[in-house]
């Protein structure tokens, strides 16, 4: 997940700052049109009323928050195999938003840009992206509001003076705690042994979380409604087995 610096919550309060990258590689002209001209009708921004029922395009019975999405595969993916769940998406990273952008209409070149960019045909309105630091927006979220939350390969700052910087810390488990409904799942997905010891000890010491593996296969095999992620399948490649810590909010 990589996330704004340095800046200004509608508080006018100095945002938390993160260490991450906003843009990689130049952007080819399909995608910056689809961030120009679609990225605006499925953006949330910190005057959206989240308890709206206008919030998407369509009424939903739930709500999840996938943190980090990366490029954009598992969000997309959820969200089109569960059309009566709204989904929100945070991503800083300007080329993950494209993709995801890419992915939900089915753009990729710009001789496919039409004169209304619009979804795909058998997709509906429930996916919302806050391209910014979901700090930014956990304030914004009622309490016992969210249904799922998924932290996936999060950037594990294996180096003892980076751990501050993790996402799953005690500061950013408060907000989850209080966003998430009873019974709500916490989903951490990681390929790095230093982050699963990590989240393992920071969930295990949290009693508002039980981890709700029974067994091995519970939490080293990919859950029945996990969407494969491009950075999973280069961890593979490489040899690096991801597991999946599911955690319920007590």
């Amino acid at each position: 997940m990589l996330l704004t610096d340095c800046q200004t919550s509608a508080a006018s309060e100095p945002a938390p700052k993160f260490y991450g990258r906003r843009q990689g590689r130049r952007i080819r002209k399909a995608k910056t049109t689809l961030l120009e001209a679609f990225l605006p009708a499925v953006s949330l921004t910190l005057e959206t009323d989240l308890t709206s029922p206008d919030l998407f395009g369509i009424p939903v019975k739930e709500i999840c928050l996938e943190i980090g999405f990366g490029n954009g595969e598992h969000i997309a993916g959820q969200s089109l195999a569960h059309p009566g769940t709204g989904f929100i998406g945070a991503e800083v990273f300007k080329n993950g938003v494209a993709n995801l952008l890419s992915l939900m209409t089915g753009i990729k070149e710009a001789d496919q840009l039409p004169e209304k960019i619009s979804l795909l045909p058998d997709r509906v309105d429930n996916l919302r992206i806050w391209s910014d630091d979901v700090r930014l927006l956990f304030d914004r979220i009622p309490d016992a509001f969210i249904t799922k939350v998924f932290v996936l390969f999060p950037d594990p700052w294996p180096k003892k003076r980076h751990a501050f910087r993790r996402f799953i810390n005690p500061d950013n488990l408060n907000q989850l705690a209080r966003i998430l409904k009873p019974g709500g799942i916490l989903r951490v997905a990681t390929d790095h042994k230093i982050y699963k010891g990590w989240t393992l000890r920071q969930l295990h010491a949290d009693p508002r979380f039980e981890w709700t593996a029974a067994c091995g296969n519970d939490w080293k095999h990919a859950p029945a409604d996990w969407v494969e992620t491009k950075y999973q399948r280069k961890a593979l490649r490489e040899g690096r087995k991801p597991v999946f810590l599911d955690y319920r909010r007590v």
